[in-house]
């Protein structure tokens, strides 16, 4: 707090000073003025972080002050000083923004203890702000990059699902963002201060899964020494997100069933059921509607579930995201790993774009993090490239290629590629030749017939 600029506005120049004195004595940088207007010309020109002002002052009354301060200040914290028979005033001036008031005559400590308060307050709020626009940023729907027509089609329903209560079914292959549109949607939602719980019914084994979900009470079964609160509980309020549903037994399915339908649960050992409020939204990559047919999944679930469904598309259906992709997560590992000057050539973003990529968006994270840790120079080259994008090659679509105007010489663009190939590995042929996608009985030749040698 010390350092905290302060403004001290009294039409009493005695009072003003002495107040300014005991602020500078605690540490803090005060301003002082003599009426309302000369405060708000101090405002004008110089940044405050609170205003202490006087409430009965000739011309610009402090509660003037005060309207005029929200209105072009928001951000200033407003304290007033009023003498004991007008403790309503400064009341009414509560009401209509100051932090608090100080009675007259004004007390050193309680000035202090006052003005610490009141910015502590406004430290605790703009980091409240901050930490918010952190989530914001870090689970808004822009945070789920990509421009391609059926992704920004589930973003936009997703946006406007989020604003409801309804449940929500995602689905999408492994790796897709799943849990990451989930966030979103509970961190854009009314419940979005509230937690967000998350539990994947595929990871924890079937006999601990209720346990987890529901809680238990004390005695309930051999071991249970303490109640436990379950995840369902926990994210009362808030949104409870079935990562794989899918994976639950047909034993528990109708547990949450009767969660959805009665806003309630039983706990294992419990007398009665207890009351709760969350939204679910749960994700699978399986086809439930087919597992509903084999009797996998329950029908009467699956209509619960599936009110909003969402699906995400497999990053092969979005080609066109992949170079942005790539370019966001180089960046983001060359930050995260220290190496600020690697360098990715643009011409190495086609062998991206032809991979059909299995493990989606989370592989191609995993496959740029891998080259930033593994690249030896300071820029990736294609040997440093995975086998299994080198051996698929890009597209000749993906490969920019102008031809001049005037056109161009067809055996001086083939010297031309042959020679990089040599280069790009350091004249070994073997390499060479697989980069050409020839053999290297046919680069010899060429080599021979352009007449290439390695002090080329």
């Amino acid at each position: 707090m010390i350092g905290k600029r302060i403004l001290v506005v009294d039409d009493e120049e005695n009072l003003r000073r002495v107040t300014q004195l005991k602020l500078q004595q605690a540490g803090y940088e005060a301003t002082t003025a003599g009426d309302g207007k000369q405060a708000l010309d101090v405002l004008s020109k110089h940044a405050q972080d609170l205003v202490l002002t006087d409430l009965k002052m000739p011309g610009m009354s402090g509660i003037e002050l005060l309207q005029k301060i929200k209105q072009e200040y928001p951000e200033v914290i407003v304290v007033v000083v009023t003498a004991f028979g007008t403790i309503e005033s400064a009341v009414d001036a509560m009401r209509m923004g100051a932090y608090d008031y100080i009675i007259k005559p004004v007390n050193s400590e309680s000035l202090k203890l006052i003005v610490y308060r009141a910015l502590e307050h406004h430290r605790l709020q703009e980091e409240v702000r901050n930490l918010r626009t952190a989530i914001d940023r870090k689970f808004g729907f822009e945070s789920i990059i990509g421009k391609a027509k059926n992704l920004l089609s589930t973003l936009d329903n997703a946006s406007r699902a989020a604003q409801s209560d309804s449940t929500v079914l995602i689905r999408g292959e492994t790796g897709t963002g799943k849990e990451l549109l989930a966030k979103a949607i509970h961190f854009n939602s009314p419940r979005r201060d509230r937690p967000f719980i998350v539990i994947n019914c595929g990871a924890i084994p079937k006999e601990l899964l209720e346990s987890e979900l529901f809680g238990y009470t004390k005695g309930s079964f051999t071991g249970a020494v303490a109640n436990k609160l379950g995840k369902i509980e926990m994210a009362d309020q808030g949104t409870l997100f079935l990562d794989e549903i899918g994976e639950m037994p047909l034993e528990l399915q109708v547990k949450v069933l009767r969660l959805i339908q009665e806003r309630e649960i039983e706990k294992i050992g419990a007398a009665t059921p207890t009351k709760v409020d969350v939204r679910i939204v749960a994700a699978t990559h399986r086809n439930l509607q087919a597992m509903v047919e084999d009797g996998t999944f329950r029908e009467d679930l699956y209509y619960r579930l599936n009110v909003i469904p969402l699906t995400l598309p497999p990053l092969r259906e979005r080609p066109d995201d992949i170079p942005e992709l790539v370019a966001i997560f180089f960046d983001k590992f060359k930050q995260r790993l220290n190496r600020p000057g690697l360098k990715l050539p643009p011409s190495l973003l086609a062998y991206f774009s032809t991979h059909r990529w299995p493990g989606n968006v989370r592989e191609l994270e995993n496959v740029v993090e891998r080259l930033v840790v593994l690249a030896p120079g300071d820029e990736i080259a294609v040997a440093d490239l995975p086998d299994f994008l080198i051996r698929e090659r890009p597209a000749m679509e993906a490969i920019q290629l102008e031809l001049p105007p005037q056109g161009i010489n067809i055996e001086a663009v083939e010297r031309e590629l042959v020679l990089r190939a040599l280069q790009r590995f350091n004249w070994n042929q073997t390499k060479a030749a697989e980069c050409l996608d020839i053999s290297r009985k046919m680069l010899i030749y060429r080599m021979e017939k352009f007449n290439l040698r390695k002090d080329d």
